[in-house]
């Protein structure tokens, strides 16, 4: 009994520590929040300084916030909202247009075609089929993985991609260490040696770590349109200089590049072929697909709309022929953007029907009334439970922050302090802007690192903002070495194949990797595609607003 009491003592003891510690912390949290903010509101005189100092102050809050995560990620985001008016800087109203403007109308229609190809599970029957077609040696099969990944994560986001590919990684290589299992066991029983597999026995650097890595780092390799929106709001007189088909041009080749480096780089420790293994990963990969049976009427509604969304892109303002937008519609290249297709498919997606119509005469007697209401291909409930409304909520107050730094002042401010820059090669500043980024995403969200450095390179030096923020973009994706430096790096590392050493000295490789990429891309094709080499005017005028 006494030992009882103990127990149950102890356990209350260890309550109330947990506890204490959780009140500790919170306590800590509130003081910092506190002081910095009731520190930002002494701003109010108007004597102390002038409204670029109080910008730059909630933004240095804001990235403390963000860095730390003392608060989340979409709550900081919010503070714009509440303190821009509070100190002078901007209006309520001007604040709270940036938060549902035309890039946040653009990602929520893509978000919602793409959940409905998640609903359906198209996503997994594209990336079943081409690793069946691409085969399943142990080079061929990472490559696989990392084509499919790279490519669903072209439309859906990048955490969703990993969360459904994982699951598969895991089944290959657990039915191929099964079938290595028991082949050592047959040879043990018989007395014989297999000298393939005795120099592929499991170590620290096995092949799962090697697999599990490459879906990782491939899984970053192509940017999410929420780090490109900024260049839409920086500058919106750009006369669409930037438009779907133009940054699929000059993105689409990069991935394409750095994706062969990255598995030139990562298939080391793929070891060589294993017809046992290869016929047990093919096994699993096809019972996969038989699971998903024939493609449904629903999936093909899908497949129609993701692929007229596409084209729709494409065909709005190609650039070298005028778009539909001018041709159907009155002044649609000032009026049509990206945004209008986006929503449009995501009404589609609730009024088309998932079940295949019955086109018969309608009678009344023999109509079943479960069947009177066709479901349609997307509800509600699912956008509302899956749609990343955080992500929304950060992308407007990045949006806050780059128009208050704008009208305020601080943007011309800082590029006026950047001038000395002027005298460096502008293919080298945009080098050491990548590498600043990628360092520093690895610590902070993707989003918050865009949102804090584009709108200050865009005003660093004279020459074309572009030049700089293309590869501030996609840095902002080259989070490669840590588990905790984006949610799908995390999700494989939870898996328990690979450790941070890994990670580390196989990413920073990826990081060097992805920033020469950036430097090629921006510095040959990209220069004629958007004119790089001259200070283009609607920057200029920009600038003066």
């Amino acid at each position: 009994m006494p030992e009882s009491t103990n127990s149950i003592k102890n356990s209350w003891l260890l309550h109330v520590k947990s506890a204490y510690a959780n009140c500790q912390e919170v306590i800590a949290r509130c003081k910092l929040c506190t002081y910095l903010l009731v520190e930002g509101l002494s701003f109010s005189h108007p004597t102390f300084c002038g409204g670029e100092a109080k910008c730059a102050y909630i933004i240095i809050i804001m990235a403390v916030y963000w860095c730390t995560e003392v608060i989340p990620l979409a709550v900081t985001s919010l503070m714009p909202v509440v303190f821009f008016p509070l100190l002078g800087v901007q209006s309520s109203k001007s604040v709270c247009l940036q938060y549902l403007n035309d890039t946040n109308m653009l990602f929520v229609g893509g978000l919602i075609v793409a959940i409905s190809v998640e609903q359906w599970n198209l996503h997994k029957r594209i990336a079943l089929r081409v690793l069946l077609i691409l085969g399943v040696k142990p080079a061929l099969l990472m490559l696989g993985f990392m084509i499919v990944t790279a490519f669903l994560s072209m439309w859906i986001s990048n955490t969703a991609t990993t969360a459904m590919m994982v699951p598969i990684v895991q089944a290959v290589l657990d039915q191929m260490d099964n079938t290595e299992y028991d082949v050592t066991m047959m040879e043990q029983a018989t007395g014989q040696t297999n000298t393939v597999i005795e120099l592929e026995e499991k170590n620290a650097s096995d092949p799962t770590s090697v697999h599990g890595e490459g879906l990782r780092s491939s899984e970053s390799i192509l940017l999410n349109l929420k780090h490109f929106s900024f260049l839409f709001r920086l500058y919106p007189n750009n006369n669409d200089i930037v438009n779907f088909a133009s940054w699929f041009g000059f993105a689409f080749p990069n991935m394409i590049l750095m994706l062969v480096l990255a598995w030139l780089w990562l298939h080391w420790g793929c070891g060589t072929e294993r017809t046992a293994k290869e016929k047990a990963a093919y096994n699993v990969l096809k019972a996969e697909m038989k699971k998903l049976g024939p493609i449904s009427y629903a999936e093909f509604n899908v497949l129609l709309m993701f692929v007229l969304l596409v084209l729709l892109w494409f065909s709005r303002h190609p650039g070298f022929v005028k778009g539909w937008a001018a041709r159907l519609f009155p002044e649609g290249e000032k009026y049509i953007t990206d945004s209008a297709p986006a929503v449009f498919i995501a009404l589609l997606l609730f009024i088309l029907p998932a079940n295949k119509p019955k086109f018969i005469g309608w009678n009344p007697i023999m109509s079943d009334p479960e069947q009177a209401e066709e479901a349609p291909l997307l509800d509600w409930n699912v956008v509302q439970r899956k749609m990343p409304w955080s992500i929304v909520l950060l992308l407007g107050g990045g949006f806050a922050l780059a128009d208050a730094s704008a009208n305020s002042g601080l943007s011309a401010w800082l590029g006026h302090q950047m001038t000395p820059l002027g005298s460096i090669p502008p293919w080298a500043i945009a080098t050491v802007l990548s590498l600043i980024i990628a360092v520093f995403t690895e610590c902070t969200s993707n989003v918050a690192t865009a949102t804090l450095f584009l709108p200050v390179f865009s005003s660093m030096v004279r020459i074309h903002p572009l030049y700089v923020m293309l590869p501030g973009t996609l840095s902002a994706s080259f989070a490669f070495m840590l588990p905790v430096a984006t949610p799908p790096n995390a999700i494989v590392f939870s898996y328990g194949h690979i450790r941070v050493l890994d990670m580390v000295r196989s990413g920073i490789v990826m990081n060097i990797i992805g920033v020469f990429c950036v430097t090629l891309a921006i510095n040959t094709w990209g220069r004629p595609m958007f004119e790089l080499d001259t200070f283009p005017a609607w920057a200029n005028n920009t600038a003066n607003q």
